[in-house]
């Protein structure tokens, strides 16, 4: 039987942190915010968009909002987006998808500054992980905000390569692991679901902690041949029960990103829980694993722009 990875402890701990950075920052007169836009009504990003706003009022940070028609243009949406590039109440901007078909949301993310950046979705973030400048945030903070100054343990040349933002969920699923001890070194690590927001890069940071990555999607032939490999499997599809007790073997870590929303308005994930908690050694829930931490991430990530920001005004960096 499968030990379940609860993302909620670890979410409660990095809130925790949070919250004692956001307290540091303000002794200082600084105050951490974030923006989040909203084009329509749409029910899932609109359930999202509550949720932070709920999680933001509890640990002190900031909240922006912006909300537009479902019939607002192109040129309105790069507007707003421009306005919040420039506003320095705002540390991070976050952009509530799906966004109305008509509009092309690579250009409405490609707008948004990569310090601002927040979901590290933009090309130049994308870019700096798949270059590996940007993994380095993976192994260990950048900067720690200790006894009244900032202490920088990355060298200011590598300043370029920090400033961008890795995305939150697949991130999360970083951390997750890390938390409950699962090396991922040397592992055999699938990955189903090649999406830009958590497919994708979440292999290439698999990829930097040094496992063999083998990245499935609706096109792969037999994919059970190839999870039945696996000593990890992520998923991410939207696609209930796709993975199936037959198609994993024993021991399998299993982290299910996978969301489906049923009739009833229970959420289920991309597994098939109950036969495949049998055979794994750890997995994760659908609610309550992934997640959390995905919401966490993007608190800790404002916080860190609000310390960079700080740190770049700061005199220290004179000389």
């Amino acid at each position: 039987m499968a030990r379940i990875m609860d993302g909620r402890s670890l979410s409660d701990s990095i809130r925790e942190k949070v919250k004692e950075d956001i307290g540091k920052l303000q002794q200082y007169g600084t105050a951490v915010g974030l923006g989040l836009l909203l084009i329509g009504e749409h029910p899932a990003s609109r359930q999202y968009f509550l949720a932070i706003k709920k999680a933001c009022s509890k640990v002190g940070v900031d909240t922006y909002q912006f909300k537009l028609p479902e019939t607002a243009s192109m040129n309105e949406i790069v507007n707003v987006v421009h306005s919040i590039n420039s506003d320095e109440r705002i540390n991070g901007l976050l952009v509530l998808f799906p966004l109305p078909g008509r509009i092309n949301a690579r250009r409405i993310v490609n707008e948004i500054v990569p310090e601002k950046d927040i979901d590290g979705l933009g090309s130049l973030s994308v870019g700096r992980l798949a270059a590996d400048e940007s993994t380095l945030q993976i192994f260990k903070e950048g900067y720690i905000f200790k006894e009244g100054y900032y202490e920088m343990l990355y060298e200011c040349r590598f300043m370029p390569t920090v400033s961008s933002f890795l995305p939150c969920t697949p991130f999360g699923v970083i951390r997750l692991l890390e938390h409950y001890g699962i090396g991922i070194k040397g592992k055999h690590a699938v990955v189903v679901g090649k999406s830009l927001a958590v497919g994708r890069p979440l292999s290439l940071m698999l990829l930097a902690k040094e496992a063999t990555v083998t990245v499935c999607h609706r096109e792969t032939h037999d994919l059970g041949a190839f999870t039945r490999q696996a000593d990890l499997i992520c998923t991410a599809t939207g696609v209930r029960g796709l993975i199936k007790e037959d198609m994993v073997k024993e021991g399998v870590v299993v982290v299910d990103i996978g969301i489906n929303v049923l009739d009833d308005g229970s959420i289920v994930g991309d597994v098939d829980f109950e036969p495949v908690e049998k055979k794994a050694s750890f997995i994760t829930p659908v609610p309550g694993g992934v997640g959390p931490v995905t919401i966490a991430m993007l608190l800790e990530k404002t916080v860190r722009s609000a310390q960079r920001s700080e740190f770049l005004k700061s005199p220290l960096m004179l000389g």
